[in-house]
């Protein structure tokens, strides 16, 4: 039955697996859909990570290589909205991380997996080169350090 229902009504079938664990009749459980579900919840953290981290990436290297230009062309040009998204996504970041202090092991790994992807962010957002950009990640894994665009 919890198969079934875990097919037709997803939300009833974890309030009743709610219900289940809650009372210790863990015997009852749907064991292949909650370990399932237990599998996604964690690739979703990741993925929220790999997210933030290539568009903080993304601004960041616009920030880098791209501002300085863009403001002695346009005298108006301050780049808020970049410093609002770097700012933005560090906060998130670190809040994630608060939230999930395992996915700080991640950082590395995530950062070297979204850089490319950033780069081409930031190439498909600037018009710049690829090799405008550095080969690997310029900037460090400590969030905390980070809390202002210098």
């Amino acid at each position: 039955m919890n198969s079934t229902l875990y097919e037709h009504d997803f939300r009833l079938w974890i309030q009743q697996h709610i219900e289940l664990l809650q009372q210790g009749r863990v015997n009852e459980l749907d064991t292949i859909h909650l370990i399932e579900e237990l599998q996604d919840m964690d690739r979703s953290s990741t993925r929220e990570l790999e997210s933030r981290l290539k568009i903080l990436i993304a601004h960041l290297l616009k920030w880098q290589f791209q501002y300085v230009t863009l403001a002695s062309q346009w005298q108006q040009f301050e780049g808020k909205s970049w410093r609002n998204t770097i700012i933005q996504q560090r906060s998130d970041l670190l809040d994630l991380l608060e939230d999930i202090p395992s996915l700080q092991r991640e950082l590395p790994n995530a950062i070297a997996k979204m850089y490319p992807k950033a780069v081409q962010y930031a190439v498909d957002e600037t018009g710049l080169s690829s090799a405008t950009f550095p080969q690997i990640c310029p900037y460090r894994t400590d969030l905390t350090s980070l809390s202002h665009v210098d």
